[in-house]
């Protein structure tokens, strides 16, 4: 049984957000398993959450055989896709491996790079892995656009415990071989953007962590882990506002340092 956990200051940190007009959504897991859930089962728009269900795919499609390591792909100018990343501003024809177009759709999530891998993997064959992962409340409906949904088009949905559940499941290795979850793990410490889950921990001696971020106009989600004494702790965070972006980075960072101050 786990050990319980006073999760009182995460309760106020989200008291504080939510009175400044934000709807948060949060799960947390603790090291010794207690979990912590805030409108944890609600759908919010995943934005670039999603990423992580699709790196899943494509390792256990690795595993399988079903797809090489070493594939390429050559930039064309139909792959860029508006929003973030880097590879909308490159020349066609440059060269990118598989490494290469996950580590930037996960670092700097590169929305051109998670559509070629959305293509690569099979949007049906990345949903059916969510379902074999029990997130059934997120769902893969649409490729990256940079933005919302339109009324014409299908929305991408998480809910904090889904996504908890699933950043558990790579740091236990059980969300594909070992040795993938041990590389998907490695591409979400190469997270760049520190001012959510991370935001509140040392500069220098920093511990152990890793995110996947998700932004587009109205929400801002962070979900992940942060090595604790104790072992790892897992941070789901969505969050939705009306117009302030950094408001909602500020409100994850103190939602994921209470976490931290709840498990000791």
């Amino acid at each position: 049984m786990a050990a319980s956990v006073d999760w009182a200051p995460v309760v106020e940190a989200i008291g504080r957000a939510e009175q400044a007009g934000r709807t948060l959504g949060v799960a947390a897991i603790a090291p010794s398993g207690a979990r912590f859930g805030h409108n944890a089962d609600r759908r919010f728009r995943a934005a670039s959450t999603v990423k992580i269900p699709i790196m899943i795919e494509l390792f256990r499609q690795i595993d399988a055989g079903e797809l090489a390591a070493a594939h390429r792909h050559v930039l064309r100018a139909e792959d860029r896709a508006p929003g973030s990343g880097v590879m909308l501003h490159l020349h066609e024809g440059m060269e990118f491996t598989l490494d290469d177009l996950i580590y930037l759709m996960i670092s700097v999530s590169d929305n051109t790079a998670t559509n070629i891998l959305i293509d690569l993997a099979g949007m049906e064959r990345v949903n059916a892995t969510m379902r074999r992962l029990g997130m059934n409340n997120s769902t893969l409906g649409r490729k990256m656009q940079g933005h919302a949904a339109s009324l014409a088009s299908q929305e991408n949905w998480a809910s904090p415990n889904d996504y908890a559940a699933v950043v558990a499941a790579l740091l236990a290795g059980r969300a594909g071989s070992a040795d993938a979850c041990a590389r998907m793990v490695a591409f979400l410490e190469k997270q760049q953007n520190d001012r959510r889950i991370a935001r509140h921990l040392p500069r220098t001696d920093r511990p152990r962590w890793g995110s996947k971020t998700g932004s587009i106009p109205g929400v801002t989600n962070d979900v992940g882990f942060i090595e604790t004494p104790r072992g790892m702790l897992v941070v789901s965070a969505f969050c939705e506002h009306q117009d302030d972006p950094h408001g909602g980075e500020q409100a994850i960072g103190d939602v994921s340092r209470a976490a931290l101050q709840a498990v000791g």
